[in-house]
């Protein structure tokens, strides 16, 4: 077994499959199981998060009721990132060296897991397009040896357009969140408190929201990309009627704030918005 993908591999960009690159590698399918880690506030919460310590210690706690999880898993896990929408990014490969027994307890099972060069190369690098069923975050090697191959190359910077600039759709505000590519993004909008607003565009109906003391613009989008309404009571109830209509939704900043402004100045700000964008009486603020 090699481990490494031979030199072919930079002229692999939507070619081949993950089983390609496997076996291009000597690696036996029956020997793998892939992993796909999506960001979520019980897990890694964010890009930011997923350092190597969280990553492997995330990964080797598994529930112990089973579920999807096997119950004797192969030797060799690949442990993949949510990369914005089905794109999926290769963080590194673990090798299994058995469950951890004297850890178990009534809801989780450990693993020993250790981080291995298996496809050292491809750390970071690889892009899969993972299956439309993403409630199946585990695969056997088989069945994701189909996924394809959308590129092996570092992930590109989006650079942030400034504040003033900022206009994004759902799909987008989700890549934001979630996206590696965002990291300037993210550092930007986790720094300032603001005044937002939410634009239909099927209808027109607009929502003046706030973010401010430690949540910041990041923190409340962040709730948004999970659901669509972030908990917004009209927005919610717009989403109930219309579960498709977040992806008509627009998200823009009217206004930011350093750290220092105190909540009486945001929440001045948002009330001025809100009655000169008559969202009260139109739109879907409700107070």
């Amino acid at each position: 077994m090699t481990g490494e993908p031979n030199e072919a591999s930079h002229a692999w960009q939507g070619k081949l499959t993950l089983g390609d690159v496997l076996a291009s590698a000597g690696i036996d399918l029956a020997d793998v199981l892939v992993i796909r880690h999506t960001f979520k506030a019980e897990g890694l919460a964010s890009p930011n998060d997923a350092t190597a310590e969280a990553v492997i210690a995330y990964t080797r706690r598994q529930g112990a009721g089973g579920g999807k999880f096997p119950k004797n898993p192969p030797r060799w896990w690949l442990v993949f990132l949510a990369d914005g929408g089905h794109r999926t990014r290769f963080y590194g490969a673990y090798e299994n060296l058995g469950e951890s027994v004297e850890e178990r307890n009534a809801i989780d099972r450990f693993y020993n897991l250790v981080k291995s060069d298996l496809l050292a190369k491809l750390d970071r690098r690889l892009v899969v397009e993972w299956s439309q069923d993403f409630i199946n975050w585990v695969k056997p090697g088989v069945s994701a040896s189909s996924f394809p191959v959308v590129e092996i190359s570092d992930p590109d910077a989006v650079p942030f357009p400034g504040f003033d600039r900022v206009a994004v759709t759902y799909a987008e505000l989700q890549d934001v969140v979630n996206d590696a590519r965002y990291d300037s993004w993210r550092t930007a909008l986790g720094a300032v408190q603001g005044i937002y607003l939410i634009a239909d565009r099927s209808t027109g109906k607009l929502y003046v929201g706030k973010a401010d003391g430690s949540q910041r613009i990041l923190g409340r989008w962040r709730q948004y990309a999970d659901s669509g309404h972030g908990g917004n009571v009209a927005l919610r109830d717009a989403l109930g009627v219309d579960p498709e209509r977040a992806q008509h939704f627009t998200w823009s900043l009217l206004r930011v704030f350093g750290s220092n402004t105190t909540p009486d100045e945001v929440d001045a700000a948002e009330s001025h918005f809100k009655e000169t964008l008559l969202t009260r009486k139109y739109g879907f603020n409700r107070n």
